[in-house]
């Protein structure tokens, strides 16, 4: 069940933060209407990691699509090494 509470509730942040927890943010409402949502930083990073990995692959469809140039496994090793 999602944390729900009015952003009001911030004036006592402590209470508030206690209730974020990986996977179980706190939403934020302002007016009865959702406003915020306060997130754990390692789901934050998790939710940013995602997001550029969807990207990516998207962009990867696309040059498929295109019928752009293939990377060689050569190539590929190349550009992972360290």
């Amino acid at each position: 069940m999602p944390n729900i509470k009015p952003v009001s509730d911030l004036r006592n942040y402590n209470e508030v933060l206690k209730g974020v927890t990986v996977g179980e943010p706190v939403f934020l409402t302002k007016n009865g209407r959702g406003k915020f949502a306060i997130l754990d930083i390692k789901e934050y990073e998790k939710t940013q990691a995602t997001i550029k990995l969807l990207s990516e692959l998207m962009d990867a469809e696309k040059a498929v699509k295109n019928g752009d140039e293939w990377l060689s496994v050569e190539q590929v090793r190349k550009s992972l090494e360290i």
